[in-house]
């Protein structure tokens, strides 16, 4: 993933970053800076992540730390927004790669994909998208939004799900909801509850199905 692709990414622009680098190197170095922060996460949870810490574990300077993140939130929010496009990437790869003809199979593959990621991303449980405490920096709502608005766009153009400002909220809903249930049934990463991931499945499909009946 590109240096860029983070910064744009951002609520707001940039501004949780301290430089914007587009070499090659660079977004290499920021992608270990990263990858180290998600391990450090996953061990110890981000209420106790520091700079000091993603240094250390990514073997590079605390100079070369604040180069890029002026505070370990903007670690932690870069993190979150890093997990939600890969989300959203492996989501469309899904859909090519199975051929996908009906949203009721999306749905089924887009939690699927989700879960797998709980157990498979670093970080990504740990982050928990839906809860604005989460990074402090308030802007979790407004990512959550997008993600659900990706989501949507994909139903739309796809499988021809309606739009609209009840199907907007749905999809929040559902986008918040599933980050909820999911982070409980992989707490145990090792273990997951599938009977949590399979009683929301049910459920968010008998919501969707009864929203676009009445749209």
């Amino acid at each position: 993933m590109l240096v860029t692709e983070v910064s744009n990414a951002l609520p707001g622009g940039s501004s949780l970053l301290r430089n914007e680098p587009v070499q090659a190197r660079s977004s290499a170095r920021l992608a270990g800076l990263l990858d180290a922060a998600a391990a450090v996460i996953d061990e110890i949870g981000f209420e106790r992540l520091t700079t000091a810490m993603v240094a250390e574990r990514a073997g590079a300077s605390i100079g070369t730390v604040y180069r890029y993140f002026p505070d370990r939130i903007a670690v932690v929010e870069a993190l979150a927004i890093r997990c939600t496009q890969r989300l959203a990437e492996r989501f469309l790869g899904a859909l090519e790669a199975s051929g996908a003809d009906t949203w009721q199979t999306a749905h089924d593959a887009l939690i699927d994909l989700t879960a797998e990621m709980y157990r498979t991303e670093p970080g990504f449980r740990a982050i928990r998208f839906g809860d604005a405490a989460d990074t402090g920096t308030g802007d979790d709502e407004d990512r959550m939004a997008a993600l659900g608005g990706a989501v949507a766009a994909i139903m739309h153009d796809r499988f021809g799900v309606p739009t609209g400002e009840r199907m907007q909220r749905t999809w929040t809903v559902l986008a918040e909801s599933s980050h909820a249930v999911l982070a409980r049934a992989h707490r145990d990463p090792a273990a997951p509850d599938q009977g949590l991931i399979d009683e929301y499945r049910a459920m968010s499909r008998t919501h969707l199905e009864a929203v676009i009946a009445a749209s």
